[in-house]
């Protein structure tokens, strides 16, 4: 599965995963994905008496007439069960079981059909309905938000507890997911660690949902009566899954993170429930007719193992949603309806199995389990670094009991043993809300106090030196950090917008300084290109002229067909992009210089070296000069957060010499002098001497933002020393 953000994912590990998620990555996850995935509640009662862990009685396999309709599905309470362990085992990296990301898909799923069943075998009053919703859900999350944040304030480093309280405030107001949507298709967000709630992104879209659904169905119920209103809500829920299901599967294909989190290319999942809810329901009455008994026996088993194999199948290289996502939504859609809702559970039923003790007892706990479970892992690792998949099973397994705890005394009292009122279920909604929003506002203002400050602080970069050892000009020092922590992570470079999103294969007009100028200076490459745009801009306003900006993050300049883990395919929209911008400068004015960079770690040496080739052949025809910036080394971690971790400490962030650099053939292969290209290694000023290991501060002056991209501020202070080593002779 693709992330936005280092995958989990999802996450991560989601998933993605994000993400995550993905991402993007992800986590991408994008990551990336990426990625981290979710559980939902689905609810297995549509009856409020019942109480929920009873075991099924005789009535609940009784003959078809003596079933009342909204009859408990013991199957469908070990259906959630199997979907929630593969979950679990996904995020503790159990082996085997690589794709049990899609156990999300079948809550979905799940979730379309009971609600739907709901709705329209017994249609509610609205405010009922969410009163009803609100019960079953929000006290848990609640309780789990509040508890994240506790442990988050205790054992996080300030920068992950400020992105924490953020996280809290839009799981909180059930639009986390779309915060993951914007984090995830950013790339100066993608190599953050997936966030303690980023599983919380289905509850999201779960809710927005009921909110459709709801308002859609009961608006019916109350205008239409009959098969006009049965017709309707089929049409209606037809038309709605199959625009969702194009927008999924364009969106796998153009932005994962979009498709993976965002809730319009998740509704076709729920309408696949709820068609078969509508579906169930018309079959009832053919239900006892042995040709159709075993006809559904055969879809069950078919449903099933359409579920199970991508759970051994699937991984995080999986285009997901997408056409991917068939086999376990409709699998799902196929159990449910061949299920015992009319007829008695038959030994030959996959439901059979389904209503096994164990998966029942994991089915119970399920929504609570995947609350809680999440957290732990992602605290841990942060607390602890990476952790082996045997230590994740066991923090997972765990985390059972503090689920059971919620169930036990959140979840069951509030859900049946409180007032059915509408009044008294929205009171405890809006109690729901308001909890996790105060502490997410307390862990808040304590990390700031912790940082010393905001991102929003500006910073004024120090002089620096135009050559020489040194980082800093002489006679230049720094009191303390620079940035700050609070700010070292938001220390972007100008032009946010001139960084392309994936799917885009060409930039748009990007100047900065003397726009009008007839000369101009063109920075080209990826974010690593990008990185240097104030360093550019700084040597462009010195002389009068433009900066043009055409860069594209994650997108070599050498001529080699990569692959991108947020998008989870080959990246056709860089070999697009590279031949339209290369197309672009040949047909425009000369520029004075066309500056070079980006991240020297696509593909192999070789492959390296004949991508430059082929480039070079092309740049070398405008007849411009050509210069290039060396990569600058790769920490590999997150270097704000590892200091605010460590108290300010420099020397805890230290990162090996070894993995910070790879050969470059620009600087050490020959080409550069080959085709006249004017060169700046920065290698040695940011990594000094011959040790072992590379600073993450030099002179006070936190060298990178992130896992890999330099602050620009540095990039500021080395403005004097891109200009005399790039521009001063020419």
């Amino acid at each position: 599965m693709s992330t936005a953000v280092p995958s989990p994912s999802s996450s991560s590990d989601p998933s993605s995963s994000a993400p995550a998620p993905g991402s993007r990555a992800p986590d991408a996850p994008a990551p990336a994905v990426p990625s981290a995935v979710e559980l939902l509640p689905g609810v297995v009662r549509v009856d409020r008496q019942a109480a929920p862990d009873r075991r099924p009685t005789a009535e609940a396999v009784a003959p078809p007439q003596a079933r009342p309709r909204n009859a408990f599905r013991p199957d469908i309470e070990g259906l959630r069960g199997l979907a929630v362990l593969a979950v679990l085992a996904f995020h503790a990296g159990v082996p085997g079981l690589s794709g049990g990301y899609v156990g999300v898909d079948v809550f979905f799923v799940v979730s379309g059909f009971l609600i739907t069943g709901l709705l329209v075998g017994r249609p509610l009053g609205l405010w009922d309905f969410a009163a009803r919703r609100a019960r079953r859900i929000l006290p848990a999350a609640a309780t789990v938000l509040v508890a994240t944040a506790a442990a988050g304030g205790a054992l996080l480093d300030p920068l992950r507890g400020t992105d924490l309280a953020r996280d809290l405030i839009a799981a909180a107001g059930q639009f986390v997911n779309w915060r993951f949507v914007g984090q995830q298709t950013d790339y100066l967000a993608a190599e953050r660690d997936p966030s303690p709630l980023q599983h919380f992104w289905s509850l999201g879209v779960e809710n927005q949902f009921y909110l459709l659904w709801g308002v859609l169905l009961l608006g019916l119920a109350r205008h239409l009566h009959g098969r006009r209103r049965t017709l309707a809500i089929g049409l209606a829920t037809g038309a709605i899954g199959v625009l969702s299901l194009l927008l999924c599967v364009r969106w796998t294909a153009t932005s994962a993170p979009l498709a993976y989190f965002s809730t319009g290319s998740r509704l076709w999942e729920f309408a696949a429930g709820a068609g078969a809810a509508l579906l169930g329901r018309a079959l009832a009455t053919r239900a006892d007719r042995p040709g159709t008994a075993w006809t559904l026996r055969l879809l069950g088993w078919a449903g099933a193992a359409a579920v199970l194999v991508p759970v051994l199948l699937y991984d995080r290289n999986t285009p997901f949603p997408g056409t991917a996502a068939l086999p376990p939504v409709l699998g799902t859609a196929a159990v449910l309806l061949a299920g015992p809702a009319h007829r008695a559970l038959g030994a030959a039923d996959a439901g059979r199995l389904l209503a096994t003790r164990p998966l029942r007892a994991a089915g119970r706990l399920s929504y609570a389990w995947y609350l809680w479970h999440w957290p732990v892992l992602t605290i841990a690792q942060a607390r602890y670094g990476t952790l082996p998949w045997t230590t994740l099973a066991a923090l997972t397994a765990a985390s059972a009991l503090p689920a059971w705890l919620t169930l036990r005394f959140v979840e069951q009292p509030l859900r049946y043993g409180s007032s059915p009122a509408p009044r008294r279920g929205l009171a405890v909604g809006a109690s729901a809300l308001v909890i996790p929003l105060i502490a997410a506002l307390t862990l808040g203002g304590g990390t700031v106090r912790a940082l010393g400050g905001t991102a929003d602080a500006p910073v004024a970069a120090p002089a620096g030196a135009p050559d020489g050892p040194a980082l800093l000009a002489p006679g230049t020092r720094l009191l303390g950090l620079t940035p700050s922590l609070a700010r070292a992570r938001e220390d972007f470079p100008p032009g946010k917008g001139c960084e392309i999103p994936l799917n885009a294969d060409s930039s748009p007009r990007c100047l900065f300084g003397a726009e009008d100028s007839p000369d101009r200076i063109v920075l080209l490459g990826d974010s690593h290109a990008g990185q240097w745009i104030s360093a550019a801009l700084a040597m462009a306003e010195q002389r009068h002229w433009a900066l043009e900006v055409l860069v594209k993050p994650g997108c070599p300049l050498a001529t080699l067909t990569v692959r991108n883990n947020v998008l989870g395919r080959t990246f056709d929209e860089c070999d697009r992009w590279r031949e339209n911008t290369l197309t672009r400068l040949t047909a425009g004015p000369r520029p004075r210089l066309v500056l070079m960079a980006g991240l020297n770690r696509y593909g192999s040496q070789e492959e390296r070296a004949q991508g430059w080739t082929r480039t070079l052949d092309r740049l070398a025809a405008l007849g411009a000069p050509l210069a290039y910036l060396g990569d600058t080394p790769m920490p590999g971690k997150d270097i704000p957060t590892c200091l605010a971790a460590s108290d300010g400490r420099s020397d805890a962030c230290f990162f090996p010499r070894d993995t910070a650099f790879e050969p470059d053939p620009l600087l050490d292969g020959g080409l550069a002098a080959r085709y006249g290209v004017r060169t700046l290694d920065l290698g040695p000023l940011l990594c000094p001497g011959s040790g072992p290991d590379c600073p993450a501060v030099l002179e006070g002056v936190v060298l990178y933002r992130d896992t890999g991209h330099i602050t620009d501020t540095l990039a500021r202070v080395l403005a004097p020393r891109l200009d005399k080593g790039l521009l001063a002779a020419g």
